[in-house]
Formats: structure tokens, C-alpha cells, sequence
């Protein structure tokens, strides 16, 4: 056998052996999903009895589905969700975009420092502010148990990270002749950011938006520390309903995940082929 032959046979097999991991890992990750999806048609009985069965003894049910929507209120629930995951993504979009756009194209002390001081606050888990939170906005302020201020909470915990790719992407990607150009053609600041700026940051756009909207539907701790209100409640909330002191119904558990799970699924599918091109895009400098 000659080198040539070896080396392709070696290439051939580490190959191989990455795809088995990869798919190893993959169904590792699926599993958990699929799991929902299959028992969600299930009786509560055929769910703790054999789980991994694709079919109950008692046979196919879709009623899980409608007892979920009405024990949950799953409309008003699902208003409440949609109404501040789409304000809280839009007011992050628009916040952090702008503000990566004034740090990078100007060279102020302050932009500089503003900049570090998101870099760093990126580093702070959100657990050890939830008790000054409370303490601060409910104690003192009384401004909690409103979805107004679970909005406002949950851009300023997102506007770091966002202004952080945000400025990747305007700094690589996105030349200063551009801007230029449209200030010789007569077009001010605010009209060459919003015509010229914006527009090209549709990938980073995409990718912002993904990830924070997947992240503000599915947050749990935070809306349950702001909302008291049962009218107020999110998705991920309401979903305790199912979840009893002596017992618990699977099925509507699993109704009411698969549930919540379908609308951020939906929006990743339309939105998936700019999710890589939003990452990478201001990862290497040109």
C-alpha cells in the first residue's frame, strides 16, 4: 500500500469516526425533544407506564392538547409571551445597533469605556442580582408586576451581548467609504445608518434576533420574580399549572411544552440560513 493510499485510508476513517460522534451527539441533543413529541399523544397512564413506547396501550389521543390550552389559558398566556418577546427583541435590535454604531465610528473616551463596561457586565450571572432586583424595583420603586418593566429588564440584560456582535459586524464588515459616500450625497448621520448601516446588518440582525427571542420566551426566572398577576403570566410561567404537589399529568405537560415550544421553532426555520453568517460575521477582520 502506497503513502498516497494510506493517507486517504486514514482520512476515510477519521471521517467516519467524526460522523458516528456527530450523530452520537446529535441524537443526544434530539432526544429530549422527541421524547415530547411522542408521548404528547399519549394517556398520562401510557406515559409513566412505558414512555419510550411510540404508541400507548390506550392507543392515539390528541386531548392533552385542548385540556393544555384551556387549564394554561393558553391565548392569553400566549399573548402575554408574544407581546414581550417581540417588544423586548425590537427595543434590543434598535438599542444595541445604534449604540455599536456611534462606539465604533466614533473614537470618544466615553464610547471607549461605555464599550468596556458592557464587555464586562457580560461576565455577571444574573442570579446574583435577582435579590437587589426584587429589593430595589419592588421594595422601593414598586414598579414590579408589570409587563412593562419585565420588557425593560429583559433589553438591559440583553443590549451587551447584542452591541457586542452588533460592533463586530459594523467593524468588518460594513467600509467607512460607505458612509461617506451617502454624507457627500447630501444624506445626514441618522439617514445613512437607517439606509446604508442598517440594511447590511441583516445577518447580524438575524442572529441578534434568534438568539434573543429563544431566550426571552423560554426565561422563566425572571418573569416569575417581576409578574404576580395570573392575567400577566408568560408561557413558561403558566406552565406550572401542570405541575402538582402529590401528583402530575405528563401529558399535559408535555401538551403544554410542545406548545410553547412550536412558535420560537418556527421563527428559527425562517430564520436559520443567516444564523452562521450573523456568527462568523465579525469574528475575522478583513
Amino acid at each position: 500500500m502506497t503513502e498516497n493510499e494510506k493517507a486517504a485510508r486514514k482520512k476515510v476513517i477519521s471521517h467516519a469516526i467524526m460522523m458516528v460522534i456527530l450523530i452520537v451527539v446529535f441524537i443526544l441533543f434530539i432526544f429530549p425533544f422527541l421524547l415530547v413529541v411522542i408521548n404528547v399523544f399519549k394517556s398520562n397512564g401510557d406515559i409513566t407506564s412505558n414512555p419510550l413506547s411510540l404508541i400507548g396501550e390506550h392507543g392515539f389521543t390528541t386531548a392533552n392538547f385542548p385540556e393544555a390550552m384551556k387549564s394554561m389559558d393558553f391565548l392569553v398566556v400566549f399573548r402575554n409571551s408574544l407581546i414581550v418577546t417581540t417588544t423586548s427583541t425590537v427595543l434590543t435590535l434598535l438599542v444595541s445597533s445604534m449604540a455599536a454604531f456611534v462606539i465604533v465610528r466614533n473614537k470618544w473616551k466615553a464610547c471607549a469605556l461605555l464599550f468596556a463596561g458592557m464587555i464586562a457586565s457580560m461576565v455577571i450571572p444574573f442570579q446574583v442580582l435577582m435579590i437587589p432586583l426584587v429589593s430595589l424595583y419592588g421594595g422601593i420603586f414598586g414598579v414590579l408586576n408589570s409587563r412593562i418593566t419585565l420588557i425593560l429588564m429583559h433589553t438591559g440584560f440583553s443590549v451587551s451581548m447584542a452591541t457586542f456582535m452588533f460592533h463586530g459586524a459594523i467593524h468588518t464588515n460594513i467600509p467607512l467609504e460607505l458612509e461617506e459616500a451617502a454624507l457627500i450625497d447630501g444624506c445626514s448621520r441618522w439617514q445613512t445608518y437607517w439606509k446604508i448601516v442598517f440594511p447590511l446588518l441583516k445577518p447580524t440582525i438575524a442572529t441578534v434576533a434568534i438568539i434573543d427571542a429563544m431566550a426571552f420566551w423560554n426565561d422563566y426566572l425572571l418573569p416569575s420574580l417581576v409578574l404576580a398577576r395570573k392575567e400577566l403570566y408568560t408561557i413558561p410561567i403558566a406552565t406550572q399549572a401542570f405541575y402538582g404537589t402529590y401528583s402530575t399529568d405528563m401529558g399535559l405537560v408535555m401538551a403544554a411544552l410542545l406548545l410553547a415550544m412550536l412558535p420560537i421553532l418556527i421563527l428559527y426555520l425562517f430564520l436559520q440560513r443567516y444564523i452562521v453568517e450573523g456568527v462568523t460575521s465579525g469574528a475575522v477582520k478583513g
